[in-house]
């Protein structure tokens, strides 16, 4: 049968290695393009995959003193005593739905984003239960067309409201944001027009008397690129993970930053095929001609996009080998081309590119995806190694 298999006491079946001296060096490097505010480490989605109470606190080690999520739950989690984030940094959340944990946010002293007037409704509500005041930011639509309040009467509408709870005391609106809709496209005419709009609602709700902590509009390109959009604080995301917002804005290297993920695998199954052998569901790939297979042991339920089938790159003893065929569930197949690595040799699927190994855009090329997905979508099969979990490693991390 000429075939190698990994031996059954390999430790991982596949690992993504997280590097905290990158997120910590990335963290430093994005700070110091926005030397005037306060730097904001969003680390919803589970750190866009890293893993966000770890994220987390190699952010704050580096500087930042607010941290961002997208649902409550991810907020309180971070809360939690064994999270390790120091009580003093700021917690802000903004994806909120009726009925969610307004109480339990205001009594973590989270700080909660209102874009309308069923949100103030309801966070006056639990700060009358909770007997303190909620701590609020006032989100504006100033083009994104998402969450966020539009401009006009109904802009006019919330912040009178806001100003009233805060008077009874039921409320402290802490800051004015918004969020841009194409910042990682360089010049496009939306970035002015939403900066404009920003400024207008901003100067009409402190012209009613708003007097907001923070005022905040930059996400990861608008922190690189537009520095009159930095404000009081900046919010990068994908930025602090090492990973480039957009092709456009340029790669990790142009931006002095360290993609921080390493995701790889042990090669299950190596094995000898004649040519014309059909290879994964739907046999979308014929070898032609005699070769090696190897096998893969991760799939769509781990996070590896079925559309990069046939396209998504591998490095195997220091050679790029394509998918070959269908990604399935659990697995899928490199075309070896007659190589026969040892049993358990390491597939790198994606990683910074020091070995030569593919990067999360190279894979998000290849699926017609963004960066930003390939790596938020690695599943919880994977195990989370973290490296450099303390500043005395940050040297020779790069950045």
């Amino acid at each position: 049968m000429n075939e190698t298999v990994a031996p059954g006491g390999a430790e991982l079946r596949a690992r993504a290695e997280i590097d905290l001296a990158a997120v910590r060096a990335n963290v430093r490097a994005l700070r110091e393009r926005a030397p005037g505010a306060a730097f904001m480490a969003v680390v919803k989605a589970d750190g866009y995959g890293h893993g966000a109470a770890p994220c987390a606190r190699a952010a704050v080690e580096a500087g930042a003193t607010w941290l961002g999520t997208a649902t409550p739950q991810e907020a309180l989690a971070l809360r939690a005593p064994g999270a390790g984030v120091p009580d003093g940094v700021r917690i802000m959340c903004w994806l909120w739905t009726p009925g969610g944990p307004w109480r339990e946010a205001i009594e973590a002293g989270l700080d909660v984003s209102l874009s309308g007037m069923w949100a103030l409704d309801e966070v006056t509500r639990a700060a009358r239960l909770a007997g303190r005041p909620a701590r609020v930011q006032l989100k504006a639509d100033t083009g994104l067309g998402r969450g966020g309040c539009q401009p006009g009467d109904d802009w006019a509408e919330l912040v009178a409201a806001a100003l009233r709870a805060e008077a009874e005391g039921l409320v402290r609106v802490t800051g004015l944001w918004s969020h841009f809709a194409c910042a990682d496209e360089p010049g496009h005419p939306s970035i002015a027009a939403q900066l404009t709009r920003f400024r207008e609602m901003v100067a009409y709700a402190e012209g009613q008397g708003v007097d907001p902590e923070v005022r905040h509009i930059a996400n990861s390109p608008a922190t690189l690129t537009l520095p009159e959009s930095h404000f009081d604080l900046v919010r990068p995301g994908i930025a602090m993970y090492g990973v480039s917002p957009g092709p456009r804005i340029g790669t990790p290297a142009d931006l002095g930053l360290r993609p921080a993920m390493t995701l790889s695998a042990s090669m299950a199954l190596v094995k000898h095929v004649p040519g014309g052998h059909g290879v994964s569901y739907g046999h979308h790939y014929l070898t032609p001609g005699a070769t090696t297979l190897g096998l893969v042991p991760l799939g769509y339920a781990d996070g590896i996009p079925r559309h990069a089938s046939s396209t998504g790159p591998v490095l195997v003893e220091g050679k790029w080998r394509t998918v070959a065929g269908r990604v399935a569930m659990d697995q899928f197949v490199v075309d070896l081309g007659g190589d026969e690595p040892g049993p358990g040799a390491e597939a790198v699927l994606f990683g910074p590119g020091d070995r030569g190994e593919p990067t999360a855009e190279d894979w998000a090329q290849a699926a017609g995806t963004i960066a930003y997905e390939i790596v938020t979508r690695i599943g919880t099969r994977v195990p989370r190694v973290y490296v450099h979990d303390g500043n005395d490693a940050d040297e020779g991390s790069g950045t």
